[in-house]
């Protein structure tokens, strides 16, 4: 798909320079032509003042050695015979036009362009004063004629070559950001193939292969719980047939000596031990877990839920930044026990009619953070460092103390972190900080240990709200 990508872009823009080019290049050509001839018609037009007052050579001969053209050598005046003296014409200067051009000029009276030796002959008819027509020639060198097309037409050929480096360039990278999704999107897929139920792709690139990561990374999960359930079906079943093999084996122990009493006793022993290693085995397996889930869409589902009782007690419900998919790196149950911890807290700890916010904020490839926001209009928290402290299992009546230690350990799982602040809506803010990088339990005490100086930043304490937060 790259290759084809910069082949097509370099297909396309080469068309596009060579189309707008070579138009451009004849321009330039044409002129630089026409600057040339125009610069000897107006060489020529100095002269005809002067053939209109007089036809004596000394006189004409000062006028075209005043000249730019007169100068170089490169203007010739061709004047009549005087009527009733014949052979009273002449010519004055270097002439390189042909005598029957010079004849076609002064029959016509116009000015015109012919071929000589090197270049070209402008010949320009001019009336003198006894009414004949007089010929200017001035002389224009090829080269002055092509003066500066050369160079004009190698800028515009690097201009056209660096139109089309730049666009073979963009087109690669822009390939690149389509293929490494797709590569890495199908590299999962082999990988889920061979059996490694942990792989999980992130959703960057173009919006379509956002939504098919989305889709593998969903589909991934539900194999995951499929095989889960399969295995503990198996064990659960496997775990039935003890009652019967019990049956079998207190029967077999009554059947006294002999050796087919001997050989039933081996075989439902056999028996026994094949169904224990059965049960053992479904149960190792079960170590994949989903590996993430999608915020989003987990918390629209807790919404849902605690909306009924918002809409019981009036309290306004403000949900924002659940329009499309945000995977983050936790488990779907362990996400919506922490946003039912912080959600409870709200609704337990906040009088009736109390306005309450939930914000997911997604900071993509930019930070590679998550960030969620349940915020409330109510009194506000006295000590956040205390309300964090009581996680511990010191709470209150009422209280376990479990419910922002649940959240603060499912923020830290992923090298987050939690944070207590004051809401735009006047009340309480929890920050639950979710890091797309990925953690660990080393991670999460380092965390631990930089705790108080993260809560100093957050603001000042609250004040009004008991200091018990939601249960567990």
């Amino acid at each position: 798909m790259r290759w084809a990508l910069v082949k097509v872009c370099l297909a396309v823009t080469a068309m596009v320079v060579v189309a707008f080019a070579v138009p451009l290049g004849l321009v330039v050509k044409e002129l630089a032509r026409d600057r040339a001839f125009a610069d000897a018609e107006r060489q020529a037009a100095t002269i005809g003042p002067a053939l209109a007052i007089t036809t004596e050579r000394a006189r004409l001969q000062r006028a075209v050695a005043s000249t730019q053209a007169g100068g170089d050598g490169r203007m010739a005046v061709h004047v009549p015979d005087q009527p009733g003296e014949p052979g009273s014409g002449y010519d004055l200067g270097r002439s390189r036009a042909g005598r029957g051009e010079l004849a076609t000029a002064r029959r016509f009276g116009r000015a015109s362009v012919s071929a000589a030796p090197g270049g070209y002959a402008l010949l320009q008819p001019t009336a003198v004063s006894t009414g004949q027509v007089a010929v200017v020639e001035v002389y224009v060198p090829r080269d002055v004629v092509t003066s500066g097309v050369t160079t004009s037409w190698l800028v515009l050929a690097g201009v056209g070559l660096a139109l089309i480096v730049g666009a073979v360039a963009t087109a690669d990278r822009l390939g690149t950001r389509l293929v490494r999704p797709a590569r890495r999107l199908a590299g999962a897929a082999h990988d889920l193939g061979r059996g490694e139920l942990g792989v999980r792709v992130p959703e960057e690139g173009p919006a379509e292969l956002r939504a098919a990561a989305a889709a593998f990374n969903s589909m991934a999960d539900q194999v995951v719980q499929l095989l889960a359930s399969e295995r503990e079906l198996a064990a659960d079943l496997s775990h039935r047939l003890r009652t019967p093999l019990t049956v079998l084996r207190l029967n077999a122990a009554s059947l006294g000596e002999g050796p087919a009493a001997d050989q039933t006793r081996a075989a439902v022993a056999q028996l026994e031990r094949e169904v224990d290693q059965i049960i053992r085995t479904a149960r190792q397996h079960k170590t994949h877990t989903p590996s993430g889930c999608d915020a989003a869409e987990v918390v629209r589902e807790r919404m849902e839920f605690w909306s009924a009782l918002a809409e019981d007690e009036g309290r306004t419900v403000r949900l924002a930044g659940v329009d499309r998919p945000v995977r983050v790196p936790v488990a779907r149950s362990e996400l919506a026990a922490a946003l039912d911890a912080l959600l409870g807290n709200v609704f337990r700890h906040t009088p009736e009619g109390t306005a309450l916010a939930v914000d997911v904020h997604d900071g993509g490839a930019a930070t590679h953070s998550v960030i969620i926001l349940v915020s409330d209009a109510g009194p506000g928290i006295d000590d956040p460092d205390a309300a964090l402290r009581r996680g511990h299992g010191d709470g209150g009546p009422g209280s376990t103390g479990l419910g922002l230690d649940i959240v603060r350990r499912v923020a830290e799982s992923t090298g987050g972190d939690l944070r207590i602040g004051r809401s735009v809506l006047g009340g309480a803010e929890v920050r639950m900080w979710l890091s797309l990088n990925g953690g660990s339990a080393d991670r999460g005490q380092r965390r631990r240990g930089r705790k108080k100086k993260v809560r100093d930043r957050a603001g000042p304490a609250r004040s009004g709200r008991p200091v018990e937060p939601a249960e567990g």
